[in-house]
Order: C-alpha cells, then structure tokens, then sequence
C-alpha cells in the first residue's frame, strides 16, 4: 500500500502544481492582453467627445467598403465609377488641331526631343519607377491630373509653344517666377477672403508643385541634346 499512496501522493502535487502553472499563465496571459494597446480604428478618431458613428450612420453604409456597394447599388452610373472623359474631352477642344497649328511637335524636335530620343527615354522612366506609378495609379490620373492638364490646356498650348521657341531658359524663368510669387504672398501678409488663411500657404498648394515642374522641364530639355 505504501507505493500506492506514494504514487497517488505524486499525482496529487503534480496535479496541483500544473493547475497553478496554468492559473498563473492564463492570469499573465490575460493581464498582457488586456494591457496591449487597441489597433482598431473608428471613424471619429477615438475622441470620446466626437460623435459615435455606430449610432448616428446606417449599419449598410458604416465604413468606406459598405459605402461604395451601396451607392453602386444605388447608381452603378456614381461619381466613384465615373471616369474623366479624356478622349472626347481633346476631340471636343480640338488639342490635336491647336497642337498642329502651334508647331509643339516640332518645336519639342528642335529642342532634341525626336522619336528616337523617346524611345531612349523610356527604359530610363521604368528604372525611376514612373512607369509603374503610372499604371498602378490610372483611376487617380484620369480623375485628378487629367481634368485639370485637358481643360487647361487651350490657354497653356501657346504659352508652351513660347516657351519652346525660348528654350530651357523661359521655363527656369516661369519657376523663378512661380516661386517668387508665392513668397511675395507669404511676406505681405495677404489672406484669402472669408477663410482667413495665408494667401501664401494656399497659393503655394499650385505654385510651388508648378515651379518645379517647370524647373524639371527646363532641366529635361536643355539635357536633351547632350
């Protein structure tokens, strides 16, 4: 009988002492769990004085993903699956015609930019990655940059048609020209009426991308015929 209690004597301590172990774990488990931070996001930023959209949104349109389903529901015809005209657009403002008429092509030749030139310069724009940035990034061109470089451009053709007859020193010179202007917003003090911001500062929004755009350009064409 000895060996017997000996042994259930054993099980008993070896029984006990996994249930501590297990206790203890689950109790430091829990504790860490509890203490890790949340990653979960929620629509009013977690502010606990902002409104809580659970209550105040429909459950069918709660979140970015059920909002799109169901306006396509809705409208498949929306303004999220709309796309910018872009070939009607430069039919309609006859661009090529005034692109002809202004001698663009030819000028860009002049300045070095033939079709072999091009043809150069494209495995140069993969390695730089803009070829991909442009084909992973379609919806956001055509909606954003299109509308704006189309519209714009039957008042901008002349302009670059002028600008070429230059050379890359008239683009230099719409860059300095750019940027100064922001910064004469900036040191005057002006703001933009009824909003009360900097004028500099939303000015800068377009006229400081455009100054190096510009400079860019000037620096692309005068490295051309190297």
């Amino acid at each position: 009988m000895a060996p017997l209690s000996s042994l259930l004597t054993a099980a008993a301590l070896a029984t006990a002492t996994t249930a501590g172990v297990t206790s203890a774990f689950s109790t430091g488990s829990s504790s860490s769990i509890a203490s890790r931070p949340t990653t979960k996001l929620y629509e009013n930023f977690g502010f606990d004085f902002a409104e809580d959209q659970v209550e105040n949104t429909p459950q069918i349109i709660l979140g970015e993903a059920n909002y799109k389903k169901w306006v396509n529901s809705v409208d498949p015809n929306n303004m999220l699956n709309r796309q910018y005209p872009v070939l009607s657009r430069v039919r309609e403002l006859g661009l090529l015609e005034k692109t002809a008429e202004l001698g663009v092509l030819s000028k860009l030749e002049k300045q070095g930019l033939t079709l072999q030139k091009a043809e150069e310069l494209l495995p140069l724009l993969e390695e730089l990655g803009l070829l991909s940035l442009v084909a992973n990034n379609q919806q956001l061109l055509i909606n954003g940059v299109a509308p704006l470089a189309i519209e714009g451009a039957p008042l901008l053709l002349p302009l670059v048609a002028g600008a070429l007859d230059i050379g890359p020193a008239a683009f230099y010179l719409g860059a300095a020209g750019a940027a100064g202007l922001d910064a004469y917003l900036f040191a005057s003090g002006a703001e933009v009426p009824f909003l009360g911001l900097s004028a500099g500062a939303v000015a800068g929004l377009l006229l400081i991308p455009l100054s190096v755009v510009l400079a860019v350009v000037g620096g692309a064409i005068g490295n051309l015929k190297n």
